[in-house]
């Protein structure tokens, strides 16, 4: 206990003292020199207004939209880099990523991709690529439920081509060590000051069933959950994800304040109310990371300053740019 206490105590003076602290601790490396937030300034001036739109149009249908439109940004970057290479449906040379295990039965908000798409074209033609729009449509999400606001570095181009092989691969999964997760964030130039504040994400949002019942059921089939789980949470949780079936049924990531990008999902991991196993890992699988956790619980203002700056670390992973890729007339083909 003291010695966590002098990892928050350090975390906290280091941010006094330097408030870019935990910023300064990763490396900058991936931020692709070529991106740059004006990008569009006079081929198509209107194209963050336009994104914005329709992202907020989207939401007011359905909130939950805001958090599956961020997990595209996530899901593409992890795969190739940012590339919307994730929006690619299948064709008779191309396997989309949409069919992974990450992916299926999951990821969602195409649509509303596509009908951000459709606007921008008609405005500017053949200007601002999918990949772009990906990343807008993060911010957007983030900003509009409550989130830090940021500048989006822009100029990415989209690939021709999907990893199905990269996305089963890369992506973390619910069920993920701790340490299998930073691996996979370090392949991608990411550090584990990103893991945690990017894990914080899952402040909004929801997730199936079939995502966490290995939390709630040993392995004997006995009703004893992970000890990790609150008793009266995990009771909870069983009425609608029981031993077998209802794999689909969605549960609230942060049932405190679901619709509301705060730092909540932070202090519901210090009371063990985590519902993924990937989220319980950071409090209880390193000091580091735990001290982050409380850090970010006890201040939110610091954990959003901090989501914005892991996100545009994030959104600039391995971009293709200059004469590299294309801008897709329609993000689920390639223009050829």
């Amino acid at each position: 206990m003291a010695r966590m206490r002098l990892v928050v105590a350090t975390l906290a003076l280091a941010l006094m003292v330097n408030p870019s602290f935990l910023n300064s601790m990763v490396d900058s490396s991936n931020v692709a020199e070529f991106l740059y937030p004006e990008f569009y300034q006079c081929s198509c001036p209107n194209a963050a207004e336009i994104v914005r739109s329709v992202v907020a149009k989207a939401m007011a249908r359905e909130a939950r939209m805001a958090a599956s439109l961020l997990r595209l940004n996530f899901h593409d970057c992890f795969v190739q880099g940012c590339d919307a290479s994730l929006l690619l449906d299948s064709t008779d040379k191309i396997v989309s990523e949409k069919g992974s295990k990450p992916n299926k039965n999951s990821a969602r908000g195409f649509e509303v991709i596509d009908e951000i798409k459709m606007a921008l074209e008609k405005e500017c033609p053949r200007t601002v690529s999918c990949a772009d729009i990906i990343a807008l449509a993060a911010r957007d999400s983030t900003v509009l439920s409550g989130g830090r606001n940021w500048e989006v570095p822009l100029g990415r181009k989209d690939s021709h081509g999907a990893s199905l092989k990269e996305s089963n691969n890369n992506i973390p999964a619910p069920n993920s060590t701790l340490k299998t997760i930073i691996a996979k964030f370090k392949r991608q130039g990411l550090s584990e000051v990103d893991v945690v504040a990017l894990s914080g994400s899952h402040t909004i949002g929801m997730s199936r069933c079939v995502s966490f019942r290995q939390r709630l059921y040993n392995q004997t089939g006995n009703h004893q959950p992970d000890r990790t789980l609150d008793s009266h949470y995990a009771s909870f949780l069983r009425t609608g994800c029981p031993k077998s079936g209802s794999d689909q049924n969605l549960f609230l990531l942060d049932f405190e304040t679901p619709a509301k990008f705060d730092n909540f999902y932070f202090k519901n991991l210090l009371t063990n109310n985590g519902l993924l196993n990937s989220d319980e890992v950071l409090f209880t699988q390193s000091e580091f990371t735990k001290g982050l956790v409380k850090l970010y619980a006890e201040n939110n203002e610091i954990f959003l300053d901090q989501f914005a700056k892991s996100m545009v670390r994030m959104s600039t992973v391995k971009p293709l740019t200059g004469d590299k890729g294309e801008v897709r007339e329609n993000c689920r083909f390639n223009n050829h």
